[in-house]
């Protein structure tokens, strides 16, 4: 009975992918509805679940929902000597850094933090010159789907792009771990303990701020009251306030603050778009 059940399903996704990879209206909800039902029989495992659900919602959300806003941006100054940056570098502890020129919007590359390692070695650093190690940056428009930005980072081999608004100004960068994230949830490394960032800010009094951020630390942050007795974070709070699990897009107002859904699974909101009152 089982391998029926199970044969059942497995078509039902074969018909769904056709249609949804051949251009056809390919009914979504139905399909979590289907794959919501398969959990439930235990033919489809809960982590399973939410990483098809955070890969169908990547295919709606654009580089600005994830994106590391321009004022949080960590770059390096291309006239900047090495004795002067590298203090910086290993302070950041990024992977990877634009550098720029005379403006943030003028970017002259991408800079790999390894690629430094073989000058530490050296001990004449005069002779260093940043253009040697850069490499060229990737470029995207702040509207470039997830999924068409992960395969950019898969065929041309790169982990950060450069983001532009419509005038071609930077407003921000994007690495494959932000995308990856939307998919399979925060991936953490050895320094996300110590350097976890609940809140993002945008602009115009714009935040991103993730499901998991304690009720405290958001009221701290934004000097607000809401409840920390009944939830422990955010994402347990709007749940309550939409009375149901909500997707992308959906949205609701919580004493003035605006929370829009950019990321959610099958349990929790993962990411939150807030607008704050103009008092703030």
């Amino acid at each position: 009975m089982k391998n029926l059940e199970e044969e059942e399903v497995k078509s039902g996704w074969r018909e769904w992918l056709l249609d949804f990879f051949s251009n056809e209206s390919a009914d979504e909800p139905a399909f979590k509805d289907m794959l919501r039902e398969a959990t439930a029989r235990e033919l489809v495992e809960p982590d399973a679940l939410n990483i098809i659900y955070g890969a169908l919602q990547v295919a709606h959300m654009q580089a600005r929902d994830i994106m590391i806003p321009r004022s949080q941006m960590a770059y390096v100054k291309a006239d900047a000597r090495l004795e002067e940056f590298l203090p910086y570098l290993i302070e950041a502890r990024h992977s990877r850094f634009p550098v720029v020129g005379e403006t943030l919007d003028d970017i002259k590359g991408i800079l790999h933090a390894k690629d430094i390692l073989p000058w530490l070695l050296q001990k004449d650093w005069d002779a260093f010159n940043i253009k040697d190690v850069i490499r060229p940056p990737a470029v995207v428009p702040e509207s470039r789907r997830l999924n068409d930005l992960l395969d950019e980072f898969r065929s041309r081999k790169n982990h950060m792009a450069v983001v532009v608004d419509e005038y071609g100004h930077v407003a921000g960068v994007v690495t494959i771990e932000d995308v990856l994230e939307q998919i399979v949830g925060d991936i953490e490394d050895e320094h996300d303990v110590d350097d976890d960032v609940f809140i993002k800010p945008l602009e115009d009094r714009c935040y991103t701020v993730k499901g998991i951020t304690p009720i405290d630390e958001f009221n701290s942050f934004f000097e607000t009251n809401f409840d920390e007795e009944e939830f422990d974070t955010i994402s347990g709070l709007v749940t309550k306030e939409f009375g149901h699990l909500p997707e992308r897009e959906e949205s609701t107002t919580i004493h003035d603050y605006v929370f829009k859904v950019l990321n959610s699974d099958s349990r929790r909101i993962n990411l939150l778009h807030l607008s704050v009152p103009s008092k703030q």
